[in-house]
């Protein structure tokens, strides 16, 4: 359920990787994940050389200039300058603006909480932060319905790491049905798009144990 784990991994299958999961719970702070990772956060790449990388922003970078510019028309950041800027700008809206409003909270409380211990933070979903989550929702929606109505892709005319971070981040609260698409039926007709890629389909495949996503989550056409 981490929005920043499922973007990295969209890029990853975009271009074409195949990767080995690890399922990691940051708030137990085990010894050998604070060696890769002192921050504690997600995600955690390891090469197979072990080199480690930390940060959705640096790895999007990093497979940027080690694979992004040798795939044409399928690089995910933009050759202008300008759109480059564009793009980084969405992304880090989703990814970190979104994140504080809505995404984080709301995963917080509706599923870690019920994984951690008391002592982690555990116990039952705070219903003040659940109201406040869910009154940010409908305007981070009516934002990206707006990108979604005004342009191809929501930074320009092709996909880029920003459709990914925005997909990544509204997977996980539409897995938890958070999401009131018939409000919005331009920002549906982009995620189905996107949720129709090949990349996407391990994501709807997977489920978070004890917790049933929405009857639409996995269906295209929904």
């Amino acid at each position: 359920m981490s929005s920043s784990s499922r973007f990295v991994r969209l890029i990853l299958a975009e271009y074409g990787f195949q990767t080995d999961l690890v399922e990691e719970q940051p708030w137990e702070k085990r010894r050998e994940f604070l060696t890769l990772n002192p921050a504690a956060t997600l995600p955690v790449y390891v090469d197979d050389n072990m080199r480690v990388l930390c940060g959705p922003s640096v790895l999007m970078e990093f497979l940027d200039e080690t694979h992004g510019v040798l795939k044409r028309d399928r690089r995910l950041l933009a050759e202008d300058p300008w759109q480059r800027a564009e793009i980084r700008r969405l992304t880090e809206w989703f990814l970190i603006k979104m994140e504080q409003d809505v995404t984080r909270p709301l995963t917080r409380e509706r599923v870690y909480k019920l994984q951690m211990t008391a002592a982690q933070g555990g116990g039952a979903p705070d219903s003040k932060v659940l109201r406040t989550s869910r009154a940010n929702i409908r305007q981070h929606m009516k934002y990206l319905a707006w990108l979604a109505g005004s342009r191809q892709w929501l930074a320009g005319e092709r996909l880029s790491y920003a459709d990914l971070a925005a997909a990544a981040s509204i997977s996980v609260l539409d897995y938890l049905g958070e999401i009131d698409w018939s409000e919005i039926p331009i920002a549906k007709d982009w995620y189905q798009r996107i949720k129709s890629r090949p990349s996407f389909r391990p994501l709807l495949s997977e489920r978070i144990r004890g917790l049933t996503p929405v009857s639409h989550y996995a269906d295209l056409d929904f």
